[in-house]
């Protein structure tokens, strides 16, 4: 029991400690942060530059504040300092440098509650002039220089560079405002200077020019020998002999290398003296030998140019006749149009053909005989004299297909006294083909087809249709002549001119219950297609098409419906139609309606004459008994 309202005393007593703390915390708020840069912007290099930062904040109580302020610059953190202070934070940046430059923001932390301030951007103009530095100012070709570029009192990321006169000839990447490096010069007087760029990013900012150092190089008394033997009048095939040594003295004891090489082939390597033999190859106007000396640092270059001589020119291979067709005789030349006379005479030069299998050479030099193959063919030949070989370039033939036997056609449909399209054409034959239109044995047009997509198409006009028969095709591509083709057969529609509509039976013998047959006659080509109208309907009422100049339309009964005016139309293939006069159609009573008319009417008749006797017979009786009773 005692245990027990100990550990009830116990909780009740933390519980009351518990907000008391609660109570005494200090209530606070952070109303604003402000970062200003001092004394400005935009300051120039060696300028004390202050960032302050200011934190105005409210809070409840006398207990202080542990206020964090944090710097950046550029987003990364460059100074954090914890304080109780409520003055401004100030951040120096003594005597800036454009290493500086950037945007900077403050933040201010209060327990677990934090406010940052807009960005300010500072801008630090101008850099330190760069130090330039050679550990030697005269040394001996191929010894190296080391240079040393500063750039004193800049921090950041850095970029050096060095030139001679002015050009520059070696860049670095660096981290510290220094670097040191090794160049190499040529012989003579040197302008050494440098340059340095900082990097900020976004930005950089590139220095002035550093002091200008005077380098002197010396010449070594070594050089490179080069001899081609023999120096003039080197034809094409004459031997040469070259040689490249080396003259003077090295007081170093690097090792010498030597290389002879002509253009980009490397011929000889060797340390004091090298050779080569070769040829003077053919169609090369110019050679060009090269003797480099290496010693270390050190590369000396000789150079010779050595003209040579055509012995003899390239050959040239022709075709004649020109104009080749297959398995037409052909002759092939080869020649080469000059050669040095005081070299070689015209029967040392030989010449071969390639491919050789279908010619055959003549006589003549350099001639040769083949026929015309029935496909493409490359050929070159080759001239050769004293060990020398020249190739001529390709000659491409393409030997023509000679024109088969021409065809002639009609495009479309031919009809009479209209304008026709008659087309020329062959089966195989290379273009150009001329074509001509021949109308009996006299030529009547021409046309040529250069291209696979044209056609000989000529326009004429049939006034009979017997002149179709008149006409053929003559066609031609080469110097053989003209091949001539058959005469044209082809169909020749005559438009249809004229119709007439005609009854059978008679018109004035119609009547109801006869057959009628209504034929419609043209004048034309066949196939006709005939319509026959009843005036007064646009819907035939009928239409056939028949390989005749006649047709009737039948009416298997005729009745009193039928009567009325009749027509018929009529086309062909020449699409103009013809149409027929009007015929009038009246259909009469038949026979026996006729006779029962007839009859009827005897009958009424006879019976009105007996009823006028009987009333005739009828009076004169009752008078006379009129008169007897009278008597009486």
């Amino acid at each position: 029991m005692g245990l027990l309202l100990l550990l009830a005393s116990a909780l009740l007593t933390s519980h009351f400690h518990t907000g008391s703390q609660v109570d005494a915390q200090t209530a606070f708020t952070i109303r604003s942060v402000r970062l200003t840069i001092e004394p400005g912007t935009d300051v120039a290099r060696g300028t004390d530059v202050t960032v302050r930062c200011q934190a105005a904040v409210s809070s409840s109580g006398q207990e202080t504040l542990t206020r964090e302020y944090t710097i950046y610059k550029e987003g990364i953190v460059v100074y954090t300092k914890t304080t109780s202070s409520s003055e401004d934070f100030l951040y120096p940046l003594s005597e800036a440098r454009a290493s500086n430059s950037g945007k900077y923001k403050c933040k201010v932390s209060i327990q677990s509650r934090s406010l940052e301030s807009n960005a300010e951007k500072l801008t630090v103009t101008g850099l330190s002039d760069p130090v330039l530095h050679l550990k030697k100012g005269v040394v001996t070709e191929g010894e190296d220089v080391t240079v040393r570029c500063t750039a004193p009192g800049e921090t950041g990321s850095f970029f050096f560079y060095f030139y001679d006169n002015s050009k520059e000839i070696y860049g670095v990447q660096a981290n510290t405002n220094q670097t040191e490096t090794t160049l190499h010069f040529a012989t003579g007087i040197h302008r050494v200077h440098c340059t340095y760029t900082v990097f900020i990013l976004p930005d950089s900012f590139k220095s002035n020019k550093s002091n200008t150092v005077n380098v002197s190089v010396k010449e070594l008394s070594i050089m490179p020998f080069l001899k081609v033997s023999p120096q003039s009048m080197i034809y094409e095939g004459d031997r040469l002999n070259i040689s490249c040594s080396v003259r003077g003295y090295l007081p170093s004891s690097e090792s010498i290398e030597l290389h002879l090489s002509r253009e980009n082939d490397l011929l000889s390597t060797g340390y004091s003296e090298i050779s080569h033999s070769m040829l003077a190859p053919a169609n090369v106007p110019e050679l060009r030998f090269e003797c480099r000396l290496t010693s270390g640092n050190v590369v000396k270059v000789v150079t010779n140019n050595v003209p040579v001589t055509e012995l003899f020119s390239t050959p040239t291979l022709t075709v004649s006749p020109a104009e080749v067709f297959q398995r037409e005789k052909m002759m092939l030349t080869c020649k080469s149009q000059r050669y040095a006379t005081e070299r070689i005479n015209e029967s040392e030069l030989t010449y071969t053909l390639d491919p050789e299998e279908r010619a055959r050479p003549t006589m003549s030099r350099g001639v040769f005989l083949s026929t015309a193959p029935p496909e493409d063919i490359n050929y070159t030949c080759t001239a050769e004299a004293k060990g020398i070989k020249k190739q001529s370039q390709a000659l491409a033939l393409r030997p023509k297909v000679s024109v088969s036997t021409p065809f002639i056609s009609v495009l479309g449909t031919a009809i009479l006294g209209q304008t026709i399209q008659i087309h020329c054409d062959t089966a195989k034959g290379s273009l150009p083909i001329n074509y001509t239109l021949i109308k009996g044995y006299e030529p009547v047009a021409w046309k040529t087809v250069h291209l696979f997509s044209e056609k000989a198409v000529f326009s004429i006009t049939i006034n009979k249709t017997e002149d179709i028969k008149q006409y053929m095709c003559a066609a031609a591509n080469s110097h053989r002549g003209e091949l001539l083709g058959e005469r044209l057969s082809a169909n020749v529609i005559e438009p249809l001119t004229w119709a007439t509509l005609s009854a059978v039976p008679d018109l004035d013998d119609l009547s109801e219950g006869q057959q009628l047959h209504l034929i419609c006659k043209v004048k034309g080509s066949m196939p006709v297609t005939f319509k026959w109208y009843r005036v007064g309907s646009a819907i035939p009422l009928n239409i056939t098409t028949v390989q005749q100049k006649h047709k009737d339309y039948h009416v298997p009964v005729l009745s009193k419906e039928h009567n009325g005016q009749y027509y018929c139309e009529a086309t062909n293939p020449a699409h103009i139609m013809v149409r027929s006069e009007e015929l009038s159609i009246e259909v009469r009573l038949a026979l026996w309606k006729k006779a029962l008319i007839g009859g009827m009417i005897l009958l009424v008749v006879s019976l009105l004459v007996l009823a006028m006797c009987v009333l005739h017979y009828k009076s004169k009786r009752e008078s006379l008994r009129a008169l007897n009773q009278m008597t009486l």
